[in-house]
Order: structure tokens, then C-alpha cells, then sequence
């Protein structure tokens, strides 16, 4: 074959390389010896390599983007924004790999596919945040979500977590669905899938109206998108499945799924739709006031940790959605932002939650924090600073990720959008400050289990640094976000 005829595959290169590793990882585990100690040296093996392997990926994604690169016949792009966006994802994968082994032995399940399939998962993100197609969205997000629906089940003895499975995967697949027949009306409606030529097409149609077959297909892909971030009214599966899923996948699907699809709702949003804003930003101010609304209400009487969560990270969502209804690049920008420092407030939560043992079995009820402060000091200080990240309180990392999302709606002059995510905020403090309460001023009756382990103990206090000590270092995030959300729009 000449040299010219060659693809260019290196902006691909840390995709290809997850790709290989984690074949690699699942044939090394395969041949391993039988037996239950054997099992868990493997598992044990198998989960280090799989964070080297994330971390190795996270240097080439830092090595190979700089500029936008295209590859694969144009349908997969690498630039600022995705280069940003997969540094996030990469980070929450191992985080939440690390944190999950301790869990997996003590319920038993520790087995060498868990981190092979978060590995797996996180090679789908990635081709989601590289997307530039949409048959090309569509592998990736499929990639993910069949990981996604395993490990929602992994601890198969468990009805809870069969049924957070079960629930996933139907609810999943119905919301592939319609984001297969929303890409379907496009492709009918405008004869091709790339980004680029359906940029091209709406660029010149500015004042007129899109045909309805079109806008329809349009609202069908957000319906899918809308589902993969748990935004309201498609979010009934996330209390569910949090609740029912093992701790550490419920960690891992509250930050690396929903930063990558985020990506992805911006980059399809603003890549291809970009000129047609008029049509859609009504529907996603829609799903932000409404997925604002409910996880400030609906997490007000939850008892339980993770359903309580699962309402938060609706909330959240909402709260990012509004950069994304603003439309330009400061929006864009706040959106980076925030979902950089949701993952690091979100990671430091769970690993909290995850200490919740008593003899040895896990324990989610809020009340069960009753004294925490007098029997895990310093895991209930690390919860403090998270909960108060979480409520907006500066000058923690979370105040700033809200104020950088209501500029830029102010900027924009979404005044009511601002004032409601303003209302929401507050309301959710109430529950985010009850945490507190119950950690520090109500009566010890029960203690729960003293030991947290070396690697839980290492991410809460690197997380716990970045949450407290954000401030210090908000200028170069933030030039980062803004880099990365004007190579969006240039491209």
C-alpha cells in the first residue's frame, strides 16, 4: 500500500491503546489459575493495571491533542475541547476503580471483569466526547452503555442490583432507540450524518424555518441525550439504579458517563445544530428548570444516601444545562468548569459513603451518620467539605462552578433561568446541610467500622485538597475551559 493511502491514525492513538489494553487485560485474567485466593490476586492485579492503563491513556490524550485533528474519514475529531473533556473522564474512571477494589472483597465480588469493563466503558466515552458523526456518536454510546448495563448488575446474588441492571438496560435501550430514529429523521431530512456537512447546511439557512421532519428528529436525539444525563423528565431510572447498584458503580455512573455525555450534548448541540438554536434552546431551558426543580425537592425526603445523590446529580445536570441553553462559549466555558469540578465534589462523596460499614456490611441510611464526626473524624470533615462544596458555599470549589454558570446566564440574559438555578441552590443546601447535622450533632449510637483503607484514604484527601484549595488554582481551569470552548466554536 503507498505510504499516501495510509489513515492517520494518531489522533486516535489513546483510543486504540485502551482498545489493546483491555483485550489484553481480559485474556490475562482468562488464564489465570482456579480458586478463590487466586481469584482475588487476579482481580487484585488486574484492577492496578487497569488504572497504569487509564493513566497511560490520559498521557497520550495529553500528548496527541493541542490542535483539531480528524481521523476515521472525518467522523472522529480531537481538540481543546475534547481533550479536556477526556482528561475528566479518564480521572473519574481510575478514581473510581481504586476506590471500588476494598468494597469488592469485603461483598465478595471482587473479579477481574469489573475493571475490564470500566476500561471498556471508558474507551466509549471516549469516542463519544471524539464524535463527529453520528453513526460514530452512536457506536460510542453503545460501547459504554453495554459495559454500563454489566457492571449495573455485577453483584448478581443481589436482587437489588439485578434489578438496577434490569431497569438500566430496558430504560437504556429505549433511549437508544429514540436517539437512533431522531438520527434516522436527520439523516432522511438532510442526506448525511457528519457534523460538518450538517454545520454546513444549517449555516446558510439563518431566518428560515427547518423543516418539521427535521426539528422532530432533532428533539428525538435530545430525548436520548437527555437520558444519558439523568435530566428530567428522562431521569426515573437514576434513583433506581443508584440505589440498587454496588457503591463503587454507583460512584462511577454519577461522574465518567455523565461527563462524557455532557460532551456529547454540547458538542452535538453547538457542532451541528449550532444555527439552529432558536429551535432547541427552548427545550433545554425546559429540562434544565425542571431537572434544577426536582433534585432540589425530591432529594428533601430521601433516607437514603444514594437515592439522595442520585436527586443531587439531577440537580446538577440541571445546573450545567443552563451553560448549554446560553448557547456561545462563555456557556460552553462555565459547562467545562463545572463538570471539572463536579467530578472531584462527586468522587470525595462517594469515597465517604463508601466508609459507611458496620461488621463488615454496608450501610446507606442517612440517620446511620448519626455521630460520624466522634468515630471518623476526619472522614466526617472530608463529608463537610463536600456537602458544603455541593450547597454552593465559597469559598469551596462548588460556589465557583455556580457562579461561572448564572454569569453566564446573566450575560445572556436569562434572567429567570439564573433566578430559579439561584432558588434551586439554595433549597438543595437544606438537605446537602442536614448531612452536617447528623454528623455532628446528633447522638453516637451505633459506631460504624473504623479502618478505610491506604487508596480510600489517599482519594479523600486529594479530593479534598482540590475541593478546599480550588481557588488556588481556578485561573488556569478556567483558561483551560475557555481554550477549549472557543476551539469548539472555531471548529
Amino acid at each position: 500500500m503507498p505510504i499516501a493511502q495510509v489513515p492517520n491514525l494518531m489522533p486516535a492513538l489513546p483510543e486504540i491503546f485502551l482498545a489493546c489494553a483491555a483485550m489484553a487485560l481480559l485474556m490475562l485474567g482468562v488464564f489465570q489459575k482456579p480458586g478463590p485466593e487466586e481469584e482475588i490476586k487476579t482481580a487484585r492485579l488486574i484492577s492496578y493495571l487497569s488504572v497504569t492503563t487509564l493513566v497511560l491513556a490520559l498521557l497520550l490524550v495529553l500528548t496527541v491533542s493541542g490542535e483539531r485533528l480528524l481521523a476515521f474519514g472525518g467522523m472522529f475529531v480531537v481538540d481543546p475541547f475534547a481533550m479536556f473533556f477526556k482528561v475528566l473522564a479518564l480521572i473519574a474512571s481510575a478514581t473510581a476503580i481504586v476506590i471500588s477494589r476494598q468494597y469488592l472483597e469485603i461483598q465478595d465480588i471482587a473479579r477481574f471483569e469489573f475493571p475490564v469493563l470500566i476500561v471498556l466503558a471508558t474507551l466509549g466515552m471516549m469516542m463519544m466526547i471524539s464524535a463527529n458523526d453520528l453513526i460514530a456518536l452512536y457506536l460510542g454510546l453503545e460501547l459504554q452503555s453495554l459495559c454500563l448495563y454489566v457492571v449495573a448488575a455485577f453483584q448478581k446474588d443481589d436482587a437489588r442490583s439485578t434489578e438496577a441492571g434490569l431497569k438500566y438496560f430496558v430504560l437504556g435501550a429505549l433511549a437508544s432507540g429514540m436517539l437512533l430514529y431522531g438520527c434516522s429523521l436527520v439523516y432522511g431530512f438532510t442526506g448525511t450524518t457528519g457534523f460538518e456537512g450538517l454545520a454546513t447546511q444549517f449555516h446558510g439557512a439563518a431566518g428560515k424555518s427547518p423543516s418539521v421532519g427535521l426539528v422532530i428528529g432533532i428533539v428525538f436525539i435530545l430525548a436520548g441525550l437527555a437520558f444519558k444525563v439523568s435530566a428530567v423528565p428522562f431521569h426515573m431510572w437514576t434513583p433506581d439504579v443508584y440505589e440498587g447498584a454496588p457503591t463503587p458503580v454507583t460512584a462511577f455512573f454519577s461522574v465518567a458517563p455523565k461527563i462524557a455525555a455532557i460532551a456529547l450534548f454540547v458538542r452535538v448541540m453547538v457542532g451541528p445544530f449550532g444555527d439552529l438554536v432558536a429551535q432547541w434552546q427552548q427545550i433545554v431551558i425546559f429540562i434544565s428548570i425542571a431537572s434544577m426543580l426536582l433534585g432540589a425537592f425530591a432529594a428533601i425526603n430521601q433516607h437514603n444516601i444514594k437515592r439522595l445523590m442520585a436527586y443531587s446529580s439531577i440537580g446538577h445536570v440541571g445546573f450545567a444545562l443552563i451553560g448549554l441553553a446560553v448557547g456561545d462559549a462563555v456557556g460552553v466555558r462555565a459547562i467545562l468548569v463545572y463538570m471539572a469540578i463536579y467530578l472531584f465534589m462527586t468522587i470525595g462523596t462517594f469515597t465517604c459513603i463508601l466508609c459507611m460499614r458496620r461488621n463488615n456490611r454496608m450501610v446507606e441510611e442517612i440517620d446511620d451518620l448519626a455521630g460520624f464526626s466522634k468515630s471518623h473524624p476526619m472522614v466526617a470533615l472530608a463529608m463537610a467539605v463536600f456537602m458544603f462544596s455541593m450547597a454552593g458555599i465559597p469559598p469551596l470549589a462548588g460556589f465557583f462552578g455556580k457562579f461561572y454558570i448564572f454569569l453566564a446566564a446573566i450575560e445572556a440574559q436569562l434572567y429567570t433561568l439564573a433566578i430559579i438555578g439561584v432558588l434551586s441552590s439554595v433549597v438543595a443546601a437544606f438537605y446537602y446541610l442536614r448531612i452536617i447535622k447528623v454528623m455532628y450533632f446528633d447522638e453516637l449510637t451505633d459506631s460504624l467500622d473504623k479502618p478505610i483503607g491506604r487508596e480510600m484514604a489517599a482519594v479523600l484527601v486529594g479530593t479534598g485538597l482540590v475541593v478546599l484549595l480550588f481557588f488556588g488554582f481556578l485561573a488556569p481551569v478556567v483558561s483551560g475551559a475557555e481554550g477549549a470552548a472557543a476551539a469548539l466554536f472555531a471548529g
